[in-house]
């Protein structure tokens, strides 16, 4: 469609566009964007790539339940929580490689087969066609999850699986897929080359999930600190057999790693953000009784300062006090501050791209195809 068939002779120029269609309201804003998501997604469904996308995945999530049902038969108490906790992380390990290949080329791809300025030249804004882009993305991406679902609904019914777990993680891993599509959408606006756009968000995926983990244990080194310290001993009575501490006036010199100073590295980690989004249950012995609990657990007892022992750690049988479930109400939500982190690279990045398909454009970049 050519620009001047979107013209009346008396009708506003181009550059009025946006404004006149803000002033129309929000329905037709919205049926506009839906259009962008329908052409986007038909684009995708008639993709044989991604029906074997998805069968790959199924296998493959498919065989490791099998395996896990096997190996753990007679080890595992709860057998169902433990394959639906290998089976989420896995999903979200399976989705956050599957989809920067379906967002990563979803702008500048058009750009390349010159798609891209036929529908620039229509009513479609630049925040309506990113925006488009993203959610077709999001919704084809979660086709992966739809996959594992079955799998899912096995490990319910194997028993030892918590409600609030099933009813927190599926949503917490489709926001993580959405964040996933906008950064590769996103990228692929601002980055002229798909493969390289792609590449990119490959690399912002793997910096979150492994490069996290790798900057927390180097940051944790770097803000090592020198600390004196008062010594304690124990006073066993052999009649008794108890151990009674107590506080000496030697003092020692040591060096103290502070990991309360870069906790916030790993709560930016998707899957630390999907384990302690799910509320904490505790066993017996104080400590949480799943893979969720435990791993939140960690992340949180890294956000207090390093931990001076004294005689008050310990009761009147010499016995360590450890109060792992107040610690929940001393610490910050890690997973709020990471889904705040993945949310703001999210929105910096679809705010790029809209800015870099604006119609009409002020500069291009060199070698650009504007047709």
């Amino acid at each position: 469609m050519s620009q001047q068939t979107l013209q009346s002779p008396d009708g506003p120029p181009v550059e009025a566009r946006p404004a006149a269609a803000a002033r129309a309201g929000v329905g037709p804003w919205l049926r506009m964007l839906g259009v962008v998501v329908g052409l986007e997604l038909a684009q995708r469904v008639r993709s044989v790539a991604w029906y074997v996308l998805l069968g790959v995945v199924g296998l493959v999530v498919g065989g490791v339940i099998v395996v896990l049902f096997l190996s753990l038969q007679g080890y595992q108490r709860d057998l169902g929580g433990a394959i639906f906790a290998t089976t989420i992380f896995l999903v979200m390990l399976v989705t956050s490689l599957v989809t920067p290949a379906l967002s990563g080329n979803a702008i500048n791809g058009d750009r390349d087969a010159g798609t891209l300025a036929s529908t620039q030249v229509t009513q479609v804004t630049g925040a309506q066609l990113v925006l488009g882009k993203v959610l077709g993305s999001w919704i084809a991406s979660l086709g992966f999850l739809a996959v594992c679902v079955p799998f899912m609904v096995i490990s319910a019914m194997l028993g030892g699986l918590r409600l609030e777990a099933v009813l927190i993680s599926i949503p917490m891993v489709v926001l993580e897929i959405g964040v996933i599509s906008a950064i590769g959408v996103g990228l692929s606006g601002v980055i002229r080359k798909p493969i390289f756009s792609t590449v990119v968000t490959y690399l912002v995926v793997a910096f979150l999930s492994v490069g996290t983990l790798i900057g927390f244990g180097v940051a944790t080194i770097a803000f090592q600190s020198e600390e004196t310290r008062n010594e304690i001993r124990f006073d066993y009575d052999e009649v008794s057999g108890v151990a009674t501490c107590v506080d000496t006036d030697r003092t020692y010199e040591t060096v103290i790693a502070r990991p309360d100073r870069v906790w916030w590295m790993l709560a930016a980690n998707p899957y630390v953000i999907l384990a302690d989004a799910i509320p904490p249950h505790f066993g017996g012995d104080g400590y949480p009784d799943d893979v969720f609990g435990q791993i939140a657990l960690g992340v949180r007892t890294i956000q207090e300062p390093p931990h001076v022992e004294s005689c008050a750690d310990y009761d009147s049988q010499g016995n360590w006090q450890d109060p792992s479930a107040d610690i929940y109400e001393r610490t910050a939500p890690s997973w709020f501050v990471g889904m705040g982190i993945h949310a703001l690279l999210a929105a910096s990045a679809v705010w790029g791209a809209i800015a870099a398909v604006r119609a009409p454009a002020r500069t291009l970049a060199a070698g650009s195809r504007i047709a």
